[in-house]
This record gives structure tokens, sequence and C-alpha cells, in this order.
């Protein structure tokens, strides 16, 4: 997916830069409406981040002028959390309204919520030699589906890595985001053994695709 950023704070700019960068979005910068108008001639973007407040003018007004040249899923990244504002955005066709400061997991899963309503997540995710269908959740290795398929616990563990290639996860991340997975409480010995698992399936015994960053967590390396 790629995304462009429609930002004037240069500090704003860095963070999320760096936060796109960790969750593997391609993304190019525009600092004011003319450098924003330029980019959307020249390439085509998945969405839009927009601060209304622009130093060469007004993200309203910017965004009703591309709109009109191509449909373009936008989310409004501003500080004024006026009604009047709020409700304009959504009468240009705002899919979201996110007001500064913002949290950066819940900023990230608006994106992603908006992209998914939109179609634009794909359904087939790729690291390395795994591929993981997500439509029919099977996971193959050099193109060859598994002969032992991933439990629910597994697969979950694994979808969560392969969204997020070369990302490290601590051990507390995993279990709070597999919480439900199973159907019943995850401890820490637990996911011990389910990553032990994964590793078998996938023919990674040595574990260096599903890698453990030691006194720290897992992530995958391609």
């Amino acid at each position: 997916m790629k995304l462009l950023l429609i930002e004037d704070n240069e500090s704003i700019i860095l963070g999320l830069e760096y936060l796109l960068q960790e969750e593997g979005f391609r993304f190019d910068t525009a600092r004011t409406a003319a450098e924003a108008e330029r980019a959307v001639i020249r390439e085509r973007y998945d969405l839009a981040l927009l601060d209304i407040s622009l130093p060469d003018g007004d993200g309203f007004r910017l965004w009703s002028k591309i709109s009109r040249e191509q449909e373009l899923p936008v989310i409004f990244l501003t500080a004024r959390e006026e009604e009047q504002a709020v409700v304009r955005a959504f009468d240009l066709g705002a899919d979201d309204y996110i007001i500064k400061p913002f949290r950066n997991r819940e900023l990230i899963s608006r994106i992603k919520n908006v992209l998914r309503r939109r179609g634009h997540v794909s359904k087939v995710l790729y690291c390395g030699s795994v591929k993981m269908d997500t439509e029919m959740t099977k996971v193959y290795v050099d193109g060859q589906e598994l002969p032992v398929p991933l439990t629910r616990l597994e697969y979950k563990i694994l979808n969560i890595m392969m969204n997020h290639p070369s990302k490290l996860f601590t051990r507390e991340e995993i279990l709070s985001l597999i919480w439900d997975a199973s159907g019943s409480f995850v401890n820490d010995n637990t996911l011990s053994v389910t990553i032990k698992r994964i590793r078998e399936k996938i023919g990674d015994k040595e574990g260096r695709f599903l890698k453990t960053v030691r006194g720290m967590g897992y992530r995958l390396e391609s």
C-alpha cells in the first residue's frame, strides 16, 4: 500500500514516517497543498492522510480539488475538533477524521480499516518462501501447502507476524493480540510451545525465518 502524507509539522512528519515504515507502508510526503497537487498528478495512492491547516491553503479546498480528479480514500488528521470542521470533512467524503494528538496504534488500525473497507487490503501475504492465503486460511512454503495445517492459534500468530514482516514483537505484544484467538487463556509457556510448533510445520526448526530475538521477542526474517 502506498500512502500520501500531507502535513507541514516537521515533528509529526518524522513520527509518522517512522510509524508508517515500521508497519510496512510505502509513502510520499507533501508539506504544502501545491506539493500534494503535484504528487497526485504523477503518482497513484491508496490513501491520503491530510492536515487541514497547510501553509499555502486550506485542506478542505485542496481535497475538493483532488477528489474531483480521482477517487482516493482520505483520513483528515488535524488539531481542529470543532463540530463544524468534522461535519465539513465528512460532507466532502472523508473516510475518517482523527484529532491530534493521536495514538499511534489507533491511527494504524484506522488506516487499515479504511483500506479494508475500500478493498485495498491484500488477501495473500508473502514473507520469504512463506505464503499465506487469508481468504482460504491456508499456508504454503515454497509453493506447497503445509502437509499438517496450522491450528487456529498457530495461524493467528503467524498471520499477525506476516502482516508486519521484520517487525520485532515482544512476547507481551503477541499474548495481548492472541488473547481470544484460541477461545481460552494463553500463557507464556503456551506461546513458547506454539512458536515451536509453527516452526516445525513450516520447516523452520532452527528458527532462521521465525527468529527469536533473545530477551526481547520474535520477528520474521525473509
